[in-house]
């Protein structure tokens, strides 16, 4: 079993920014691909942003798009997601997730990937 940690939630004014990180073990950031979701109470876990093992190839979901950057900082073994010009509907616990899958760049599919992190509450007050 992979242990994925989210760290770096927590409350913020709409228009604030956050960074969040997701730890990982080192073979993750070796081979996997890895990507950020988020829920919404009520509402199905939706892809947030993914990229590749070393994030040279990225994707972002139209509704984070222009708003957030997805990166691997690779020295720390760790994912991160910086999210901007935060709004009441970016509301949501955010999780990391991998998973070890042949493709060159990126996984968006919520069902492909199996291993995945505690998550973290991000709340943004308008």
């Amino acid at each position: 079993q992979e242990q994925l940690v989210e760290s770096g939630g927590g409350l913020v004014q709409a228009g604030g920014s956050l960074r969040l990180a997701c730890g990982a073990p080192y073979r993750i950031f070796s081979t996997y691909k890895m990507g950020w979701f988020r829920q919404a109470p009520g509402k199905e876990r939706e892809l947030v942003a993914a990229m590749n093992y070393n994030g040279a190839n990225k994707f972002y979901a139209d509704s984070v798009n222009g708003r957030a950057t997805i990166s691997a900082d690779i020295a720390n073994n760790t994912m991160r997601l910086l999210m901007t010009s935060l709004k009441p509907e970016d509301t949501a616990v955010y999780f990391c997730a991998a998973v070890n899958h042949p493709c060159t760049e990126y996984v968006t599919t919520k069902g492909t990937y199996p291993y995945w992190g505690q998550g973290t509450q991000v709340t943004v007050s308008s």
